[in-house]
């Protein structure tokens, strides 16, 4: 039987874990992982933390320390965080040198087989510091659903947002300051040239998809599909390779497929494979059944965007399923670090066994629309469905034992058998 491939994106490399992100892709990526293995199915589970975005930036001067730092301490965090929790994936990528090599080199592919453009895209830019504003350094309403928030991927409604799209831009650095729209050279992937082979295979997901990732495929297969951009013109992520963009970055939302061909290389070769091809293991030869786990938000970027990369170089298996999942939200409110209104996995193993901690998670996961966690509700809903009835069950068998151990045990002054 052909491999499974078992991949839950990584979080932004800016904090801990809290219970959102474990009741949604990571213990779900876990918990099919070890019945796959359980089944006898050869499996590789890969995660890891983003380590690209600039929200790593802007959490880092709100913090008062340096972006680097925060995002080596964010994946210690991270990891020690999983391994609370009962999840151990075979491999967890890092930011390391190789990691760069395996994203250029994908991009190098990309660019040199003729699947990118240059285009002249409009970004935010502020004249008084000449910087142009991406995803988390610029706030503005979402033009598909007007929900506040930053450019990118809307959490609101799924869609990805251009930078230049957002209705009423602001610095999130410098609200103050005036913001104007100004034309760059940036390299794009157009995903309407794709839109045949997407829409053919998402034809052939439906049964399996869930309801919003469904809708968002709807919607945005109704529309003209964008032009995605694979460069920035600004100074944090990894430098881009290419002669037409100079002094550029890769935007690090298009890292998903190079972030996952990584991230299952390494979970091969903590098993004892010898290091070689970051690709091997998706190769169609293979046949490998890739299966993601991520939140509703990330759909675009993972769905849609990296299915078209894996279409355009051809030769790699497109993922045979996306299990996504609603926000969780923290006493009917969402979780938010900043706000302080949060609980991550390892407070909660730290109070409560952990097995009593995955069980209440998988119970109450936000699998088809939002759930909300509180600890009373965790301690009454465990103790109605695990502690007691096991702890019924643990007295009669020792009241049975102490049984048999009576009726064995020879009566007083009964010389012994």
């Amino acid at each position: 039987m052909a491999a499974l491939l078992v991949v839950a994106p990584g979080p932004t490399a800016n904090g801990d874990l809290h219970l959102g992100h474990l009741a949604g892709p990571f213990l779900s990526a876990d918990v099919c992982a070890r019945y796959a293995r359980a089944t006898a199915r050869d499996t590789l589970f890969g995660t890891g933390v983003h380590f690209t975005q600039n929200y790593i930036v802007t959490t880092a001067r709100r913090l008062g320390e340096q972006p680097e730092e925060l995002r080596l301490r964010a994946a210690e965090q991270v990891e020690a965080t999983l391994a609370a929790a009962g999840i151990v994936p075979d491999g967890f990528v890092r930011f390391d040198e190789r990691y760069l090599k395996t994203v250029r080199t994908f991009f190098e592919r990309l660019h040199g087989e003729g699947h990118l453009r240059l285009r002249k895209v409009r970004f935010p830019y502020l004249p008084d510091t000449d910087e142009y504003l991406t995803d988390a350094y610029v706030r503005g309403g979402c033009p598909v659903c007007l929900a506040e928030g930053c450019a990118g991927l809307c959490e609101n409604c799924g869609h990805w947002i251009a930078s230049g799209e957002l209705l009423d831009p602001r610095s999130t650095r410098h609200p103050e300051l005036a913001v104007e729209l100004r034309e760059k050279d940036v390299l794009v992937l157009p995903l309407e040239e794709h839109r045949a082979a997407l829409a053919s295979y998402f034809a052939r997901l439906a049964p399996t998809m869930r309801p919003r990732l469904a809708q968002l495929v709807e919607e945005l297969m109704a529309r003209r599909l964008p032009d995605y951009p694979i460069t920035l013109p600004i100074d944090w992520g990894i430098p881009a390779p290419f002669p037409e963009t100079p002094g550029q970055v890769l935007y690090s939302d298009t890292e998903t497929v190079a972030w996952s061909l990584h991230a299952i290389a390494l979970a091969a070769e903590a098993r004892g494979e010898v290091p070689g091809d970051e690709e091997r293991h998706w190769a169609v030869e293979a046949g490998p059944e890739v299966v993601y786990f991520f939140g509703s938000d990330a759909s675009f970027a993972f769905a849609l965007a990296g299915t078209a990369m894996l279409l355009a170089l051809g030769g790699l298996a497109l993922p045979a399923h996306f299990v996504t999942n609603e926000f969780y939200e923290l006493d009917s409110d969402k979780f938010s670090t900043s706000r302080g209104h949060v609980v991550t996995g390892r407070q909660l193993t730290a109070e409560v066994p952990r097995d009593l901690v995955r069980y209440y998670l998988a119970a109450t996961g936000p699998d088809f629309q939002r759930t909300n966690f509180t600890r009373a509700a965790m301690d009454r809903v465990c103790g109605q469905r695990l502690v007691e009835p096991w702890n019924r069950v643990a007295a009669k068998a020792e009241a049975h034992l102490d049984r048999g151990r009576c009726r064995s045990a020879p009566a007083p002054g009964t010389p012994p058998p």
